[in-house]
């Protein structure tokens, strides 16, 4: 069986969904699913997990996220991003100074209580808040605490003067559930000007980053060759503190007892035969199962 994780670089147009459908189509494998939905215009990785490696969507989900995008000051719509509705305009007669857009910036770093965009996949009373929105219904969108990690101008802005915008390209590392489009958006409500999503590329998520990843159409052109671009379940726990069982030892992983190891690691990765099998996590005098992965081969 294949196990392990396909750090795809999705395309423009698709949804993640579609991802994971031509990936069972192309591979025969039913057990696959990803980490953390990208939006169908967002582009960049995109983790997907295959066999055993499902097992770890939920911690994969824990993990930062990275992205590079580009924003507009000058109008604002209802998505928050370039497919909307206008909602706003606004003409500029002077620019912002990159000193300015990045005091306003770094006003969102830390733990901050953000709204989702209407247009998002956010379940209110069982229904997506996007289904309220084509619906023309109006709906108290739920707060969630997220963390900003980083937010930064990546160069110096462009002023089109003619138009009276200015658009921006930045980088951002957060927690998951944030709305990077929101970030935007709320950026030009810091500065008293309507401001718009207008490119958002995924850097990194889970732990994997685009110098991972690979085009869904490689896979799809040779999926013979998938064993070669896959990253093994091991490469998930790199950062974890590393244990090679005795035979001894193993027997009772395999039946999940818990174990005495000489460490004071919170979690640690169990291997046997050069493969990590376990993750055990301390509890009083013992170590105890947290996630077995005893068919990752």
């Amino acid at each position: 069986m294949l196990n392990g994780i396909l750090v795809i670089d999705k395309d423009a147009g698709m949804t993640s969904a579609d991802v994971v459908y031509h990936l069972r189509k192309a591979l025969h494998i039913r057990k696959i699913g990803h980490a953390g939905t990208l939006d169908p215009e967002v582009t960049g990785v995109l983790p997907v997990a295959v066999g055993q490696a499902t097992k770890l969507i939920e911690m994969m989900h824990t993990r930062p996220k990275e992205y590079v995008g580009q924003g507009l000051f000058g109008y604002s719509t209802d998505s928050y991003d370039a497919t909307g509705s206008v909602l706003a305009q606004q003409k500029l007669t002077t620019p912002f100074s990159v000193e300015e857009i990045k005091q306003k910036m770094a006003t969102f770093k830390g733990q901050i209580e953000q709204v989702p965009p209407i247009y998002s996949a956010v379940r209110v009373n069982g229904k997506h808040l996007y289904e309220y929105a084509r619906e023309g219904i109006a709906v108290e969108r739920p707060k969630r605490m997220v963390e900003v990690y980083d937010y930064d101008l990546t160069e110096k802005p462009v002023f089109d003067q003619e138009k009276g915008q200015e658009s921006f390209s930045f980088r951002i590392k957060c927690s998951k559930g944030t709305y990077v489009r929101s970030l935007v958006n709320d950026l030009g409500e810091k500065m008293a000007c309507p401001a718009v999503m207008t490119y958002l590329r995924r850097t990194a998520s889970s732990g994997f980053d685009i110098s991972q990843a690979v085009k869904l159409s490689k896979i799809e052109e040779n999926p013979a060759e998938v064993d070669k671009l896959i990253q093994p379940i091991d490469a998930f726990f790199k950062d974890y503190p590393q244990i090679d069982l005795d035979e001894g030892k193993w027997l009772k992983v395999k039946n999940g007892a818990g174990i005495s190891l000489e460490m004071d690691a919170k979690k640690v990765a169990l291997r046997f035969n050069k493969k990590v099998k376990a993750i055990y996590e301390s509890k009083g005098n013992l170590y105890r199962p947290k996630l077995m992965l005893l068919q990752n081969e």
